[in-house]
């Protein structure tokens, strides 16, 4: 517990610091050469690269996590990362399509089940066939036969059909956390990412859940192999404006993907305390952060799995309230129903 208040009282000291440093976003503070185009990289007041500010990613809602596949199983887009001309156009019609039916339903006044897709157009993200670049093929790896047989234990509410404990719904379903790498990619809704810095750390604050990744950078050791954590444990470095953020020290309880991922594989996918993820964060000018995360795993696959995609910052974006918990009797009604359903079909045979 003691812990958790200082990573708070962390936060809470990066939110003011960041407040009145002479750092800002906007990057007044000092700066590097610049480059080809003329763009300088901000530093914050202490010295590091500034990547502060908000970088909601709801631009990558339109773009699947893999690339889909054919019928006969190939990737429609083949190895290629991006989509030609014709295919953007295409993709902006439909996008374009989406948000007019969404207008017709305002004007109707009525929602219906709501806009759960509402995102901006994507802009360069929209140009992606897939989140996923390597494998080349943009397509998840195979399963290990361990990774198979923890896959085939693995419960959620998206998934199973008995419940009848608590460990039958996944740690999203228990508004424990949504882990990583999920954490990283986009829902429906809570898409926000806010960057922090203060003095030796770099904080990634999420808006689903309302997690807080506190990352020293001050070069300290490794947490101890023996504690495990639900998001891992990160260590940070610089190399040059790049941000590295090495995370280990997984407890292996949280998904690798899951259904929540737009285009991810089908059910979830596990991890073991072995999971091992490098992100780069690297700003390529003031509102666009090229964002990638490499995972490996091999206990439960058969080749590593690398993501990229460009994080496109809206700091008048702002987080909606999480309040997974209150009036929340989902995983209670479940088991309910559950057993009220086993109880009846027992009783016709």
């Amino acid at each position: 517990m003691s812990e958790r208040i200082a990573a708070l009282s962390l936060v809470a000291a990066a939110l003011a610091l960041a407040g009145c440093s002479e750092s800002t976003p906007s990057g007044n503070a000092g700066t590097q050469t610049a480059d080809a185009s003329g763009w300088q990289h901000p530093r914050t007041a202490w010295g590091d690269p500034d990547l502060q500010g908000m970088w909601p990613i709801i631009n990558l809602i339109s773009t699947p996590f893999q690339r889909p596949v054919d019928q006969q199983g190939n990737p429609v887009y083949g190895d290629r990362e991006e989509l030609t001309a014709e295919e953007y156009a295409t993709t902006k019609q439909r996008l374009q399509a989406r948000d007019d039916r969404y207008q017709d339903e305002i004007k109707s006044n009525k929602m219906g089940m709501g806009h759960w897709a509402e995102a901006s157009h994507g802009g360069d993200a929209a140009r992606l066939t897939s989140l996923l670049v390597e494998p080349k093929n943009g397509r998840f790896p195979e399963l290990t036969d361990q990774g198979k047989d923890l896959a085939g234990k693995m419960r959620s509410s998206w998934s199973g059909t008995v419940f009848e404990k608590p460990t039958d719904f996944d740690t999203w379903d228990r508004c424990i956390t949504r882990g990583l790498p999920p954490s990283m990619f986009p829902f429906n809704y809570n898409n926000g990412i806010e960057i922090i810095q203060a003095p030796g750390y770099v904080i990634v604050r999420l808006e689903m859940i309302h997690e807080a990744r506190v990352v020293p950078v001050d070069g300290r050791g490794a947490l101890d192999p023996a504690i495990k954590q639900w998001m891992g444990e990160s260590r940070g470095h610089f190399e040059g404006n790049t941000l590295v953020i090495e995370t280990t020290n997984f407890n292996g309880l949280t998904g690798m993907t899951n259904v929540g991922i737009p285009g991810s594989p089908r059910g979830d996918t596990p991890t073991t305390v072995n999971m091992k993820i490098t992100e780069r964060f690297t700003r390529t000018d003031a509102d666009t952060i090229q964002y990638e995360m490499y995972v490996e795993d091999p206990q439960v696959l058969k080749q590593p799995w690398k993501a990229r995609y460009p994080m496109q910052r809206d700091d008048s974006y702002q987080f909606f309230e999480y309040a997974c918990h209150e009036d929340n009797t989902a995983v209670r009604n479940y088991i309910v129903t559950s057993r009220y359903e086993r109880a009846q079909a027992a009783k016709k045979q």
